[in-house]
């Protein structure tokens, strides 16, 4: 070989290998994917609540007594259990009660007095007919009999005034009693003292008109629960009555509780700085699954607005703009860029309408810095 074909081989040796190095540098580069199959199964469309909700009993009473006071009895502490019926709490009511006692011997002796009159009232009633019968057969005077028979009227009226005179006190006894009420605290059904305001001796004020004050006690129902949860403006129209739906409490990790939507508010909430919502009320389907249940907890509800069964679904976390997925290809270890036709979609999987075949791999780690059509892909072992 020449010295002047010897310059041109090394000439194009070298351009190869520059070429080689450009495209080793410029080539595209392998990228490392987590993916899954696209499958067949069950797609929900949901609605979720958009900000946290509330675990409620089923039932709460905010008891105050009736007047102001200082109070003689509290028979209860913060998480007892009572009975419907039960006394809770009792101001000082002793004159009341002294008042009553008066009262009540009074009614006592109305009812002697009446009782009395009655009978005196009955006897001249009978002397009256008697008389009657004798000025009828001429045995006595006229004169006479009228005596004996305005005697009888006077004797009735005597017994009416009587049964008025006892109906009055009893009336008064019976708004003695109604005062001794207010100074009670009874509990208007079976539940658990959730708190309790006041102390043994110290004074319980009614509150003013207009200016709310705590309660002496708080009362729950903790036989059953529900949940409260705001849903946005534009979800509330596709939410009804009695569609099934799912609670979340952050008490119980991962555990789903079934749930049925049981009231819907019929306005919409406006509160400042914040999405327009509305209040939805989720109850359990399942009684077992309160009886560890606390009123309080923060719920979250997902509400099953419509399923399809059996449909192609993939990760929703796999779409990009809603309609683009990525597909991994075995064959060539690439990534193909497809467009699909989405149906149901909730924040786990959505429906693929078009698009995508069963078994179709799927990227769902759209996140990955490189992904395009074309480009390596390698499947992340775990």
């Amino acid at each position: 070989m020449g010295r002047h074909s010897f310059r041109w081989f090394i000439l194009v040796l070298l351009i190869v290998l520059a070429g080689g190095l450009v495209w080793y540098k410029t080539r595209p580069k392998e990228v490392e994917v987590t993916v899954a199959q696209a499958v067949r199964g069950k797609v929900e469309k949901i609605v979720a609540n958009t900000r946290a909700g509330t675990l409620n009993a089923c039932r709460k009473a905010n008891l105050s007594p009736g007047t102001g006071g200082q109070i003689s009895l509290l028979d209860v502490e913060e998480g007892d259990s009572v009975k419907e019926g039960q006394l809770l709490m009792e101001l000082w009511n002793k004159d009341l009660k002294a008042e009553a006692i008066l009262v009540e011997s009074q009614v006592t002796a109305a009812k002697a007095k009446a009782a009395a009159a009655k009978l005196q009232a009955e006897i001249a009633g009978r002397e009256a007919e008697r008389m009657q019968q004798l000025i009828r057969d001429n045995a006595i005077s006229e004169q006479d009999a009228d005596k004996i028979v305005t005697e009888a009227k006077v004797k009735q009226v005597g017994y009416e005034a009587a049964i008025t005179d006892m109906k009055a006190i009893q009336s008064r006894l019976g708004v003695l009693k109604a005062q001794l009420d207010r100074t009670r605290l009874v509990a208007p059904f079976d539940g658990i003292i959730a708190k309790i305001t006041g102390e043994l001796n110290e004074y319980v004020t009614p509150s003013p008109p207009g200016i709310p004050t705590p309660p002496a006690i708080e009362l729950l129902d903790t036989s059953c629960f529900y949940v409260t949860a705001p849903i946005d403006e534009v979800d509330a129209p596709a939410v009804k009555i009695n569609m099934d739906a799912r609670v979340i409490m952050d008490a119980f990790g991962d555990r789903y509780f079934a749930g049925r939507v049981r009231r819907i508010d019929p306005f919409v909430l406006d509160l400042e700085k914040q999405a327009r919502t509305v209040d939805v009320e989720v109850e359990f389907v399942v009684p077992e699954d309160t009886k560890d249940f606390l009123a309080g907890y923060s719920a979250d509800v997902e509400i099953i607005v419509e399923v399809a069964d059996d449909v192609l679904r993939i990760p929703t976390q796999a779409l990009l703009d809603n309609n683009k997925v990525y597909v991994y290809l075995p064959q060539s270890r690439t990534l193909q860029e497809r467009i699909v036709r989405t149906g149901l979609s909730n924040w786990d999987n959505t429906q693929v309408v078009d698009g995508l075949q069963e078994g179709d791999t799927v990227v769902v780690s759209t996140d990955k810095p490189g992904l395009k059509d074309g480009v390596r892909g390698k499947i992340f072992d775990e």
